[in-house]
């Protein structure tokens, strides 16, 4: 080693250790929820509300998307964003209904986080893309269809 990595792979270490010390840094803080692999498996809005501990979702005009297009011009790579403006948001998760798999993406949302989530998917065809929220133990939905022109077989 020379001394720019020493000295690089040193300060990396000492500024961990001096954040620690100062109780910036909490074991608790970080941490990871075990993954939930049978909501990621099953196939419509109504199994993967179930498969995460809910009963039914309602639509709600309090769930808006962020920068999910009318038409996706590549289904390999679709941006797909979702924004609650409903109280005590939990949970984020996005849904595309005619992919193996419905589930896509599921994101936890800490207190006090404005619950905006963006992320992308892919899509095998034309489908209708679910925003579903947790908010007080509740779960609720919005829907928009996404047309994919290549990639897919949709248009």
């Amino acid at each position: 080693m020379n001394r720019r990595e020493v000295l690089r792979t040193s300060s990396g270490t000492m500024v961990m250790a001096l954040a620690a010390s100062a109780g910036l840094l909490k074991a608790d803080a970080a941490y990871a929820e075990e993954w939930n692999k049978t909501a990621f498996e099953v196939k419509n809005l109504n199994d993967v509300v179930k498969a995460l501990g809910g009963t039914t979702a309602t639509e709600s005009k309090d769930i808006s998307f962020v920068n999910a297009p009318d038409i996706a011009e590549n289904g390999a790579v679709v941006p797909v964003g979702a924004a609650s403006k409903i109280p005590k948001t939990e949970l984020i998760a996005i849904l595309v209904e005619k992919n193996p798999n419905a589930l896509s993406a599921n994101f936890t949302i800490p207190d006090g986080t404005d619950p905006i989530i963006t992320t992308r998917v892919k899509m095998g065809q034309t489908s209708n893309i679910y925003a579903l929220v947790k908010a007080d133990g509740k779960y609720f939905y919005a829907v928009k269809e996404v047309k994919v022109t290549l990639g897919g077989c949709g248009g």
